[in-house]
């Protein structure tokens, strides 16, 4: 029981996600307490050393947040408002957005302040690259200003700048990873995935042409959800040189929407022995935000420097495995099998 005891209590907010699903099972390989905590219910890693607890949770009542992180040593905060496929780009016009977006960090720091800890609590917090909105001229380098363009990312903002000051104040030693655009190559179930690699999949299992906004030449830094859940434990065991700022998280390499719907509309037709559906170019629809225009592509030089972390998976390959995935769900290889009958 003592060997138990000793062993640090890391907690997952936001644990039942796509990127959730993926850090608790690269922290399961570790010997620590793991406690999941998630809207859903968190799925438990198959395989690992940790002590796995889990809670649903919502971390907008009253409360939620202290008792998730009661006695944590590091938080990992991944939650954010995703209740439908566009759900992030309402942020801004919805309240119930910045509850969860910017109220569950705050909840966060004031909890570690009344528990009064001895030892202040490792705490890393998942923003987005397209923070820096306006300033994203080139690649994206961790000294630019940021001039948020979309509600959502002035929420990811202003939650990343509560951890700032929290960790100034002596609070937490936090950071935040502003991550590149992610998706999943079916590592854990589909059903959590619904990033644009896998949306494009289902399109194209299902026959239906792949579209694009406008000429579909903006890029895009696409990280594979398994690499960002490698920087998540790779920032934790080097959070004391990463306190205090934000860094950048990508493979440093950009593509464009229609080189990627290309390579989806490829990879669906070697699953299917089909034709491969057409890209094509439909003007932007009602929620197209300013950013949809932008190329977002990071240096990841410097957490890479601090870290060690490299992005494993390349593209073509992650693509390939993520619609070989797809066409496992129910239904999807026999409606395309029907399809080319």
């Amino acid at each position: 029981m003592a060997g138990q005891e000793a062993k640090p209590t890391v907690v997952v907010l936001g644990a039942s996600g796509l990127l959730g699903t993926a850090v608790a099972r690269e922290l399961a390989t570790r010997p620590v307490r793991l406690r999941l905590v998630g809207r859903r219910a968190p799925r438990v890693p198959r395989a690992g050393v940790a002590d796995v607890e889990t809670h649903r949770a919502d971390l907008t009542t009253a409360g939620a947040v202290a008792e998730a992180v009661e006695g944590a040593d590091a938080v990992i905060h991944l939650a954010a408002y995703m209740t439908g496929p566009n759900a992030w780009r309402v942020a801004g016009t919805d309240s119930a957005a910045e509850r969860v977006n910017v109220g569950t960090m705050r909840a966060l720091v004031a909890a570690v302040r009344a528990q009064r800890r001895r030892h202040a609590p490792a705490v890393l917090f998942s923003g987005a690259m397209s923070q820096c909105g306006a300033s994203a001229v080139g690649r994206i380098t961790s000294d630019l200003p940021d001039r948020p363009l979309t509600g959502y990312d002035q929420q990811k903002a202003d939650a990343e700048r509560t951890l700032r000051e929290a960790t100034r104040e002596g609070l937490t030693r936090g950071a935040t990873l502003r991550l590149a655009t992610l998706y999943g190559q079916g590592t854990d179930p589909t059903d959590l995935d619904r990033g644009v690699v896998a949306v494009m999949a289902r399109r194209a299992f299902a026959g239906q042409p792949l579209t694009m906004w406008d000429d579909g030449t903006a890029k895009r830094d696409l990280l594979c959800v398994d690499d960002a859940a490698r920087a998540f434990g790779a920032a934790l065991d080097a959070v004391d040189a990463l306190a205090g700022r934000h860094w950048l998280v990508g493979t440093g390499q950009g593509t464009s929407i229609c080189e990627l719907f290309s390579e989806v509309s490829r990879s669906v037709a070697a699953c299917t022995g089909g034709a491969a559906v057409p890209v094509v170019s439909v003007p932007p629809a009602a929620h197209a935000l300013p950013t949809d225009r932008l190329d977002l592509v990071v240096d990841p030089s410097a957490f890479q420097s601090a870290t060690g972390w490299r992005a494993r998976v390349p593209l073509a390959e992650g693509v390939r495995r993520a619609c070989a995935a797809v066409a496992g769900e129910p239904g999807v290889a026999d409606r395309a099998r029907a399809d080319r009958l």
